[in-house]
């Protein structure tokens, strides 16, 4: 299920900002692919009720990095490799694990990483309960510039609220 809302989600990103569909495909994989580095984390901390500790942040924090390796492997997703390693960069560089800013962040992976915390933030987690789809507009308008690229909330702000009007014509 997340897969597909997040596929669904990006790709509307995508479209929103016009890019073309070689760009729109990568951001496709990227969906599907960003987080295939935690099959490198422990389930005991990828399914922990509770905050992480430093040790198991350390250890959350490699899944890029194992991503990107395991991607580099595959004949025709090996271009994918420099946006999952990407997955967690910040528009303000203070993301990891390069510290990439702005434009120098693929864009697959600006668009994913907007992408996915909205709707990691409506889902239901272990350690909490969904928020609701106002407070999670709220999150994303707050980091947007800092955690998100502008463009990329502004765009996916519009897929949400086209998404919600076709909801209520139903």
């Amino acid at each position: 299920e997340h897969s597909e809302a997040l596929v669904e989600l990006t790709q509307g990103v995508a479209r929103r900002l016009g890019l073309d569909e070689e760009q729109a495909s990568e951001v496709k994989w990227m969906a599907l692919l960003h987080d295939i580095g935690k099959v490198g984390v422990p389930d005991a901390v990828l399914l922990k009720p509770g905050p992480l500790d430093e040790s198991e942040w350390a250890l959350m924090r490699r899944h890029p990095e194992i991503g990107a390796r395991i991607v580099a492997e595959v004949e025709g997703l090996n271009h994918m490799a420099p946006a999952i390693l990407a997955d967690h960069e910040r528009w303000d560089g203070q993301g990891y694990p390069l510290g990439l800013a702005g434009e120098a962040i693929p864009i697959a992976s600006r668009i994913t990483l907007a992408c996915d915390a909205y709707h990691a933030m409506v889902s239901d987690r272990p350690y909490r309960a969904a928020m609701s789809h106002a407070k999670a507009v709220e999150e994303l308008r707050r980091n947007s510039g800092t955690q998100f690229d502008p463009r990329v909330v502004e765009a996916l702000l519009d897929v949400l609220d086209a998404g919600r009007r076709d909801d209520q014509k139903q």
